[in-house]
């Protein structure tokens, strides 16, 4: 069982210090990665499906997992995850190609279609056609990565005689896909390295992996991406028997997520730490 934390560039870690001494620390006691989540906005006032207050701290995560690098050596940095349809295919790519550079080839793409209609309407972005465009973006930043020439003529997204370098140092980067519904798990299954599950007890989690044995019936996986990798957030405190029970439903890494000014990091490190090592 690999050993995520997620979180790190919300609450008390948005502090420079703070981010760097909760990374270093997980990297410390063997954590595989560290996973950050975005919300560019929020909706003031806060409304249901909102997670978080209008007032909440939250860094941009490719920058804070920059900083993060900056300050380790070893320890992977995944988005968990980008919100892909409010972003530009293009300026991303290379930012994340940059990121991917500066860490030593240590960035995991993981990716979601949103669900908060004001923060798509801010933005500007197409909140009725996410899964499209969230199909397309991937296309084109793809292209843009790993080929000699890269063209691009989609419905959201074209491009033609340009470059971009330098590229990743990974080839490819590894894909994650976050989501519970049946497009989601098609796409996890179809062009994804893994799946990424946030906030799941262990039925959740089992009425998911159903979800993606089914969506394995409908669309073909390619064999160059391997076994499909579950990451789960639990939504249960980390103990022996929690691991237990993720394990035994087939997961492969697990990303506690310590809850600004409700959990104490270095505890839940060591808990986690402790509860895997039972296996």
């Amino acid at each position: 069982m690999k050993l995520g934390l997620f979180g790190t560039n919300m609450g008390p870690s948005t502090a420079p210090g703070e981010l760097i001494a909760v990374a270093q620390a997980a990297e410390a006691a063997g954590f595989e990665s560290l996973w950050m989540g975005e919300h560019v906005v929020l909706p003031d006032p806060q409304v249901p499906p909102s997670p978080m207050a209008p007032q909440d701290r939250a860094l941009d995560p490719l920058v804070a997992l920059t900083w993060a690098a900056a300050h380790t050596s070893t320890i992977r940095l995944g988005t968990g995850i980008i919100i892909l349809p409010q972003r530009n295919p293009v300026v991303l790519a290379k930012e994340i190609a940059s990121l991917d550079q500066l860490s030593g080839g240590r960035f995991t793409f993981g990716i979601g279609v949103g669900y908060l209609e004001p923060e798509f309407r801010a933005i500007g972005a197409d909140f009725e056609n996410r899964g499209a465009v969230t199909d397309e973006f991937v296309d084109a930043m793809q292209r843009l990565w790993y080929d000699d020439r890269p063209e691009f003529h989609g419905r959201f997204v074209s491009y033609a005689g340009v470059d971009a370098h330098p590229r990743p140092l990974q080839q490819p980067i590894p894909l994650v896909v976050g989501g519970y519904s049946p497009p989601a798990f098609r796409r996890a299954v179809a062009r994804a390295h893994g799946w990424y599950g946030f906030a799941l007890k262990p039925d959740d989690v089992a009425g998911c992996l159903a979800g993606l044995r089914a969506a394995a019936s409908e669309v073909e996986r390619p064999a160059a991406l391997g076994p499909l990798e579950i990451t789960v957030t639990p939504r249960v405190r980390i103990d022996a028997a929690a691991v237990s029970a993720f394990a035994e439903l087939g997961v492969d890494r697990l990303v506690p997520y310590p809850r600004p000014g409700r959990d104490d990091v270095n505890a839940l490190i060591a808990a986690a730490v402790d509860a895997v090592a039972t296996l």
